[in-house]
């Protein structure tokens, strides 16, 4: 089912997942553990957010005064320069406002600031956000809010899955903190890996196996567009697999060590049946040991190990040096091409995928069998079994 509907998701071209104000507060809540003052007197951010409903606003907006913030920033996309899924229907807010215009609520994104108790109730909070149109249509990559970056301190969203590239560079060349989500597949693209590997951006503290349900609009065509898997307090929700948030803001668990057992206590003890009992593969064209589970890295291994980029969830830079991606930095790590050999191997096995002998990504052999494991991230120890 949430195949299914990140499937269709994305056929459409509809970006409307509305993070749940939990996942939201979660994810914060580590960061503040942390350190307790990291949004004090601070500017925020929320672009590609519609302040109108965003979870994002209410959070931050909510906790104005308890995290000491500066200025809160909330921005949306023109109704115009979204797909057309349903028919824009304008807030009450903004239709009892005498600064309403017909063009512009259609044409022009929306800015909501928050500074200043504006209610009279002597404090700051949701009930005193201001709003007005943007000039233009609240692409984050359009002079006026990248304007808006350069002023904040931290930029903190849900930015469109369908740009998300654009938004990393985006928010690189800003040069902020900042706290976004994306598909854990964008571990390996070229505007993420280099940041992962230098230490200039990691993943939160939110585990992203389990994916995430995000709120999807109750106004939305299902049967056209997506289908909703279940409600959570009255709130149509579906899950995304393979998702989390990308960080350069520090939290505690990742300066959590990984306990490991020996290479030897692995082979012998090992949950899994790929490695207890026949031990660790070698990379037919690259010196590195196969580690096909996270748990089962070997704590006195001295040498190069590929893993899943699902390790990037457990990954402590005090622990572990990260080298390169197996796949997309292949010739700068020097992995070999396979040759005609494997190649021949590879598809007397029955094997279907469309490889040559100058291909070079990483292959083992088990037992007979050729296998070529999805997206290895290469590593190695600091401290060998705690040297």
């Amino acid at each position: 089912m949430a195949n299914e509907n990140l499937g269709a998701a994305k056929k459409a071209k509809n970006d409307e997942f509305y993070t749940q104000y939990a996942d939201i507060e979660k994810e914060m809540n580590a960061y503040l553990e942390y350190n307790p003052d990291v949004f004090r007197d601070k500017t925020i951010l929320l672009p590609c957010d519609d302040p109108e409903w965003s979870n994002f606003t209410k959070y931050f907006a909510q906790n104005f005064e308890n995290f000491g913030l500066k200025k809160l920033i909330s921005t949306s996309y023109a109704p115009n320069s979204k797909p057309k899924t349903v028919p824009y229907q304008p807030a009450l807010f903004e239709l009892e406002d005498e600064r309403f215009d017909e063009v512009k609520t259609q044409a022009n994104g929306k800015i909501f600031t928050l500074t200043r108790d504006v209610s009279g109730d002597k404090r700051i909070d949701v009930d005193d956000l201001e709003w007005s149109y943007l000039e233009g249509d609240g692409d984050f990559r359009s002079d006026e809010v990248t304007k808006l970056r350069d002023e904040s301190d931290l930029i903190i969203t849900n930015p469109p899955f369908s740009l998300f590239r654009e938004f990393l560079s985006w928010l690189v060349a800003g040069n902020k903190l900042f706290s976004i989500i994306g598909n854990m597949n964008a571990i390996t693209y070229k505007e993420a890996f280099p940041l992962i590997k230098n230490n200039g951006m990691w993943l939160g503290a939110t585990n992203f196996n389990v994916g995430m349900y995000f709120e999807v609009p109750d106004s939305w065509n299902y049967s056209d567009s997506y289908k909703f898997e279940r409600e959570r307090n009255g709130k149509k929700v579906s899950r995304v697999p393979g998702v989390c948030w990308y960080a350069n803001i520090e939290h505690g668990k990742r300066h959590q060590p990984l306990p490991l057992m020996t290479k030897d206590d692995n082979t012998k003890f090992s949950r899994h049946k790929e490695v207890r009992g026949s031990g660790y593969q070698t990379y037919e064209n690259f010196d590195a040991i196969e580690v096909p589970f996270t748990d089962a890295i070997p704590s006195d291994f001295e040498g190069v190990m590929g893993v899943p980029i699902s390790f990037l969830d457990k990954y402590n830079p005090d622990q572990f040096e990260i080298l390169g991606n197996g796949q997309s930095m292949a010739d700068e790590l020097g992995i070999r091409p396979v040759g005609d050999k494997f190649v021949s191997d590879y598809y007397a096995q029955g094997n279907k995928g469309q490889i040559g002998p100058t291909w070079n990504n990483l292959v083992y052999r088990q037992g007979e069998k050729t296998v070529i494991p999805y997206q290895r991230i290469l590593i190695r120890h600091r401290r060998p079994h705690g040297k």
